[in-house]
């Protein structure tokens, strides 16, 4: 039995934990999941309670259909990626194995649900759960930048920060941060990779939305693990490895 009033989450003590994971509903939007989210991942930090309430998340996904599950998966996917730490070093792929086997069942199956079709920003937001679950470093926090159509990165050659922009503004690095605005800054085309010539973590995830019949996720893809060239001194450099270098542990 969980002792909630020995842990703690973003606001404080975490006696309010079970209250809150009672209340939450299969809806996305629910207030009570902004609450939720707000104590045991704030701004990407966990806490002593956030591993806690796992196995709980895992019961909620798993008595949901795949189609409602969503939130909870997501949820935990986030607590599992987290790198921000405060209380301790914990892994919780090994203090909850059992969990991470399940959640990473249920995220398949959430993952193959039809519904998804239309849905693919849920869709992204599963896969980086997923990614999560099976431990796949950096990819499981910042997959998600692929529903903001953007990364932002250092120049690796210079140190600039570009800003790798590829949806509805274009497919292009600059230094701008307004970019969406109509400025006069310096926009240099995004060079996508090959979809042939993708390899590894690449690969499968390029093929695995295909399979998904998720083209347009395919799509922006393929800018992720392409190439750019920095807008201040001309360097081309890899995104997904500027990526990397920026967020791993």
């Amino acid at each position: 039995m969980t002792d909630w009033s020995q842990l703690h989450h973003a606001y404080g003590t975490a006696e309010d934990i079970p209250g809150l994971l009672d209340a939450v509903s299969a809806v996305p939007k629910d207030s009570d999941w902004t609450e939720l989210w707000s104590r045991l991942c704030h701004q990407g930090t966990v806490y002593s309670a956030s591993y806690a309430a796992l196995p709980a998340l895992r019961d909620m996904a798993r008595e949901w259909s795949p189609s409602d599950r969503l939130m909870p998966l997501c949820l935990a996917g986030a607590i599992v990626a987290s790198v921000d730490q405060p209380y301790g070093d914990q892994d919780p792929h090994v203090a909850y194995a059992s969990e991470m086997s399940d959640l990473t069942r249920l995220t398949e199956e959430a993952l193959r649900d039809p519904t998804l079709a239309d849905d693919p920003d849920a869709y992204v937001y599963l896969l980086a759960a997923l990614l999560g679950f099976e431990g796949v470093e950096v990819w499981g926090e910042q997959l998600d930048g692929l529903n903001d159509e953007e990364f932002e990165v250092p120049c690796p050659a210079c140190s600039t920060e570009n800003f790798i922009a590829f949806g509805e503004y274009g497919f292009f690095s600059t230094t701008d941060s307004m970019y969406m605005n109509e400025t006069a800054a310096r926009k240099v085309p995004l060079q996508p990779a090959n979809p042939s010539a993708l390899e590894g973590l690449a690969h499968r995830l390029h093929s695995r939305a295909l399979e998904d019949a998720q083209a347009d996720v395919a799509h922006r893809l393929t800018y992720v693990f392409g190439k750019a060239q920095c807008a201040e001194c001309d360097a081309i450099f890899s995104v997904a490895e500027a990526i990397t270098t920026r967020w791993e542990a």
